[in-house]
């Protein structure tokens, strides 16, 4: 199976992705939706090792580059930083030592676990 991007990146992502020279990919890159911040979407996570998902936390997407960013936050005040990947396994973590693992949870959902936190993310998941 291959898990494509999150739904809200699509634009993102289609304009990171155009052929060109590097300053083409910088402009686009600038003047793309992950140049900016966005407004957080709610979503479903476990924090901590717990068992059950509460719509607790927020995702808000950002550029860094050619990089679409998501900062995760969490209720307390705590963060993670995911980097959507291009090689169809959704995410990966973007900073710290734990590396990010991605599963299938539904049709349009991915699972991202790092370190004891998890949380569930739109996506769109299809064949290769």
């Amino acid at each position: 199976m291959r898990i494509s991007d999150p739904w809200w990146l699509a634009g993102a992502l289609t304009l990171a992705g155009c052929s060109g020279g590097q300053e083409e990919r910088q402009a686009a890159a600038q003047n793309s939706p992950a140049a900016e911040q966005k407004p957080g979407l709610a979503i479903d996570c476990a924090l901590a090792g717990a068992s059950a998902f509460a719509r607790d936390c927020t995702a808000e997407q950002s550029g860094d580059g050619d990089a679409v960013i998501l900062t995760v936050r969490h209720p307390d005040g705590g963060f993670r930083r995911l980097q959507v990947t291009q090689d169809g396994h959704g995410v990966a973590a973007a900073d710290g030592a734990q590396p990010a693992s991605v599963t299938i949870a539904g049709d349009r959902q991915i699972e991202v676990a790092v370190d004891g936190d998890r949380y569930r993310l739109p996506a769109t998941v299809g064949t290769p």
